[in-house]
C-alpha cells in the first residue's frame, strides 16, 4: 500500500518545489516479526518547499493512524538525557508559566509521561494527549492524567469546555509530525488564557541542513520548521512568535514560543535567529539543492565502506533502532547482508526486523556476544551516552562508524 501525494502547501496552499528524494519507504516505527512481512505500506519519502511560505514539508502524507497507534514503540523515558531533559523542561515550566493557583498545563504526545509526571507531583492539573493507547497507560500508571486522542480543533474545544483555559500548551516532537498544523494551531487559540503560551520543541531545519542530517527526515516528520516558517505559520493563527531557544537534544532543536498575538513582547532571541536564517540563506532554495547534493554523497560514502568492510570479511552490527535509521537503511539500501543485526534497548523492538531492510533487532546485551569489528551508530544524536555505556567496545578493538556530518571511522 502506498500514501497519497500532498497537493499544494499544507499551510497556505502555496506551490511546493520537490527538493530532495529519499525514495520508497517503510513506515519507520514498524517493525516487523520475521513471519509478518507481507502487506508492509510503503511511500514515497520526498521534501519538498513552499514557495510562498517557505514552510519545508513531506511532499506524501501517511495517515496519521498508521504511525500513532496502539502498538507505538517508542518510550521517551528509556534515555537518561532525555528523561533529565524533560524533568528540567517541568521545573521550568513550572517556574515561569505554571505560578497561579489553579494554573492549568496541557502536553501533545505525552508519550509515557516523562515531562507531566514533574507537573502532576506538584500538584498542577494537567491534561496529555497521547493517541497511542499502550503508551498512554504508561503515563497513567505515572500519574498522568492522559487522554488518548489527537489534538486538534475540536478536541480542543471540548477540552476548554470541561477543564477551562490553558496556561501552557507544552509539545516535545509532537507538532512537527501534524500535517494537519493549522487546526492544531487554531485549536491552541482556543484552548489558551489571554496570558497563555504555546511552548513546542522539534527539530531544526538548519541544523539538518548544517549536518547533512538527512535520516531526520521520515514519516513521522511532517514539518521542517524555521523561525521563519513557524512565524508565518502562526500569524495564519492569530499567535505570534514571542520567543525561540536552541536546543541541544535529537541532533539540533528549537524550541519555540508562541502566545495570542498582541499579547507578549517578542524576545530579541526572535529577531537574531531570523536574522541568521537570512544571512545563512537557511530558508531558500539554494540551500536546500546544496543539501540534496550532500545526501547523495554520504549515501556513496556510506555504501563503499560497508562494501569493503564485508569483503574483508569485518564484522559489522548498527546501534539504534531508531525511527531515523529507517530512511538511512532503505534509502542507502543496506541490508542484513552489510549490516548483521542492530541492538536497541527497547524491548517491543527486540526479536523483529528493521522497517523495509529487514535487520534484525537485538537486546544490547546481544552487541557483546561477540563484539562485532565495527557498528554503524544509528542513534547518534544519543552518542555520548551510547560511548560511555560500551566501553568494553572499544576495549575490544571495536569501532563505531559515524554518518552525521560525514561519513568517518572513530
Amino acid at each position: 500500500m502506498t500514501a497519497p501525494a500532498v497537493s499544494g502547501c499544507r499551510i497556505c496552499g502555496g506551490p511546493v518545489s520537490e527538493m530532495l528524494d529519499l525514495g520508497r519507504q517503510p513506515l519507520s516505527d514498524a517493525f516487523p516479526r520475521p513471519a509478518d512481512l507481507a502487506g508492509e505500506f510503503f511511500y514515497r519519502l520526498g521534501l519538498g518547499r513552499c514557495a510562498d511560505c517557505t514552510m519545508v514539508q513531506l511532499v506524501q502524507e501517511v495517515p496519521r493512524e498508521r504511525m500513532f497507534h496502539s502498538d507505538y514503540p517508542y518510550r521517551s523515558s528509556l534515555s537518561s538525557v532525555m528523561r533529565a531533559h524533560f524533568t528540567g523542561t517541568g521545573r521550568e515550566l513550572l517556574a515561569t508559566e505554571l505560578t497561579r493557583p489553579g494554573a492549568f498545563c496541557v502536553e501533545l504526545g505525552c508519550n509515557d509521561g516523562v515531562m507531566l509526571r514533574t507537573v502532576a507531583a506538584a500538584g498542577v492539573r494537567h491534561l496529555g494527549f497521547e493517541p497511542s493507547a499502550e503508551v498512554a497507560e504508561l503515563a497513567r500508571q505515572q500519574g498522568v492524567r492522559v487522554r488518548t486522542d489527537f489534538f486538534e480543533e475540536e478536541t480542543a474545544a471540548e477540552v476548554h469546555a470541561t477543564d477551562g483555559p490553558a496556561d501552557v500548551i507544552y509539545a516535545a516532537n509532537t507538532i512537527c509530525h501534524l500535517p494537519y498544523l493549522d487546526s492544531v494551531l487554531r485549536g491552541a487559540r482556543l484552548l489558551l488564557a489571554p496570558g497563555g503560551v504555546l511552548v513546542f520543541e522539534d527539530p531544526y531545519l538548519g541544523d539538518i541542513l548544517a549536518r547533512t542530517a538527512f535520516d531526520q527526515i521520515y514519516d513521522e516528520h511532517f514539518y521542517y520548521f524555521t523561525a521563519h516558517s513557524v512565524r508565518a505559520a502562526a500569524a495564519r493563527s492569530g499567535l505570534d512568535l514571542v520567543d525561540v531557544r536552541r536546543l541541544p537534544v535529537h541532533g539540533g532543536e528549537v524550541r519555540y514560543t508562541l502566545a495570542h498575538a498582541g499579547r507578549r513582547t517578542p524576545s530579541p532571541a526572535v529577531a537574531d535567529l531570523l536574522r541568521e536564517e537570512r544571512d545563512r540563506g537557511v530558508t531558500g532554495e539554494e540551500a536546500l539543492h546544496r543539501f540534496a547534493a550532500d545526501v547523495a554523497r554520504t549515501r556513496t560514502e556510506l555504501v563503499a565502506l560497508l562494501r569493503s568492510l564485508r569483503e574483508e570479511g569485518r564484522t559489522v552490527a548498527a546501534y539504534g533502532a531508531t525511527a531515523k535509521s529507517a530512511t538511512v537503511t532503505n534509502y542507502c539500501g543496506l541490508g542484513p547482508e552489510l549490516i548483521s543485526y542492530v541492538c536497541d534497548s527497547t524491548p517491543a523492538k527486540q526479536g523483529r526486523l528493521t522497517p523495509g531492510a529487514h535487520i534484525p533487532v537485538r537486546p544490547p546485551a546481544a552487541f557483546a556476544d561477540p563484539y562485532p569489528d565495527y557498528a554503524v551508530l544509528f542513534a547518534w544524536n544519543h552518542a555520548d551516552e551510547i560511548v560511555a555505556k560500551e566501553t568494553g567496545f572499544r576495549a575490544a578493538g571495536g569501532r563505531w562508524i559515524h554518518y552525521v556530518p560525514t561519513v568517518r571511522v572513530r
